[in-house]
């Protein structure tokens, strides 16, 4: 399995480096090629991993002395993540080779070898981070998808596109310097960078350590007071806004977090609550300024920030001594995941062939693109918990978590309740947005709708599937 592991993490970055030697028009083949094996390797992974019992297994890659500097780790969490996030990546990368194209009726470009090299570092990268047994491991890979995060982000080199790109890389690395102090008060007190040894600390030192981490998962996954980056990141193509900012860059600090509150045992109840009270504060802020938005993917940018800040109060509540709400969290990283791509995607379908996102421009869907009307109906449903789709079966185990602890910690009650308002307010806006522009007549613009390309409609189809069966993946795996 450690060589499974370490091919997962390789070959996209193989992939990488090839991108940049080979023509411009096969740069995207390589990509795919790469993207595509990495996944079939994640899934020999978690194949390996069911059959030997799902046992967790440490191995040590580089280490000074007793010293352990970088390592992976290969067990239920580490391996559902990297499911996710691999797979979605090939997902992503086989939608680009046809988003990026002369054919996109709002950016009309070829992509360039760079965008491709960028995109396939980035899953190395974060396959690195959730396989990473040591948070010297995790510091590495952070920082280099803040990088690629940098160069995807500013891809189209407009002012609005560099403005955002600066300003996500400077937000999120001046968030990273709690993973730094994190890092070095776990090296001052075991001796080593290995997260395992969390669990031997005292509960000062534990304090300190997760303080660290929370400012650096608040950064990573756009929480009060460190979000101001997300929106503006939107300038970045379409299939980079569903892969960063939906399915893998967002997700690290969540993983960050999850990660160390599995590793380190009892964690100091004041994280849980800090935790919790900036998760709600930033729930319901998210909530107020998607409420004015008419350019489909910052309102999806917001949504998404919203859906961490639940993720994040999920994994709080397990501090308190909840497993169900910390397989919830977990589910829900790897559920929303999914869903949210399938979103996003459906924005950069409607760029591609309408050539506008904007919201009231777009009538009338399914008469003229079904496909897509049908995607917006069921990622809509999706993100806001609707049974079947995948949202419910983890957002149900996060509040049933919430309820039951409130019997024994009162103040987190109105916490939990105030989510779920949220929850249900969030379904009814989307519920909106989907009575104007799916059902009707058709707009202008979707009238005069250019093709779906063959690449777009697989991406979409087999998220559209996700968006059911990675509830019960989830639910399985975890159990």
């Amino acid at each position: 399995m450690q060589n499974i592991a370490l091919w997962t993490i390789l070959l996209p970055l193989a992939g990488a480096a090839l991108s940049l030697l080979v023509a411009q028009r096969h740069a995207k083949w390589v990509a795919l090629l790469f993207s595509a094996l990495a996944t079939v390797s994640v899934i020999g992974l978690a194949c390996d991993f069911n059959a030997a019992g799902r046992v967790a297994i440490n191995y040590s890659l580089l280490s000074v002395g007793s010293t352990q500097l970088i390592g992976l780790t290969i067990d239920r969490l580490s391996v559902l993540v990297a499911l996710a996030v691999v797979s979605l990546g090939l997902l992503v990368v086989l939608y680009s080779t046809a988003y990026l194209s002369l054919g996109n009726k709002e950016h009309p470009h070829e992509g360039r070898p760079r965008y491709y090299a960028f995109l396939s570092l980035f899953i190395a990268a974060m396959a690195g981070l959730v396989l990473s047994s040591t948070m010297l491991g995790q510091l590495v890979f952070f920082e280099i998808t803040g990088a690629c995060s940098w160069g995807l982000i500013g891809y189209y080199e407009k002012p609005k596109a560099q403005y955002g790109a600066i300003k996500a890389l400077l937000i999120t690395h001046l968030a990273s310097i709690g993973l730094y102090i994190a890092a070095a008060l776990l090296f001052s007190h075991t001796g080593s960078f290995a997260l395992s040894g969390l669990a031997s600390l005292g509960e000062g030192a534990k304090l300190a350590i997760f303080l660290g981490i929370l400012v650096a998962a608040w950064g990573k996954s756009a929480q009060l007071p460190l979000h101001a980056w997300l929106p503006d990141a939107m300038e970045a193509p379409t299939p980079v806004s569903a892969y960063l900012h939906a399915a893998s860059m967002v997700k690290v600090g969540v993983y960050i977090y999850a990660r160390a509150i599995y590793s380190a045992g009892q964690v100091p109840q004041l994280i849980g609550w800090i935790g919790v009270i900036m998760a709600v504060i930033t729930m319901i802020y998210s909530f107020l300024l998607y409420l004015p938005q008419r350019d489909m993917k910052r309102l999806l940018a917001y949504s998404t920030i919203s859906q961490l800040s639940l993720i994040f109060m999920a994994l709080s509540l397990s501090i308190f001594g909840s497993q169900l709400a910390f397989n919830g969290g977990i589910a829900h990283i790897f559920n929303h995941a999914y869903a949210k791509s399938l979103f996003f995607l459906v924005a950069g379908a409607l760029s591609y062939t309408c050539g506008t996102r904007q919201l009231p421009a777009l009538r009338g869907l399914l008469r003229h693109l079904p496909l897509l009307g049908v995607s917006f109906c069921v990622a809509a449903l999706a993100i806001t918990g609707v049974p079947p789709f995948n949202g419910f079966f983890s957002k149900f185990p996060i509040f049933t978590a919430g309820f039951q602890l409130g019997r024994e910690h009162l103040l987190l009650l109105p916490c939990v309740v105030l989510a779920l308002i949220e929850s249900v307010a969030s379904f009814a806006w989307f519920l909106k947005w989907f009575g104007a522009t799916t059902p009707g007549e058709s707009s202008e613009a979707v009238v005069n709708a250019s093709p779906i390309p063959l690449a777009i409609k697989i991406s979409l189809v087999v998220l559209i599937i996700m968006c059911v069966a990675s509830s019960f993946i989830a639910a399985s795996w975890l159990n």
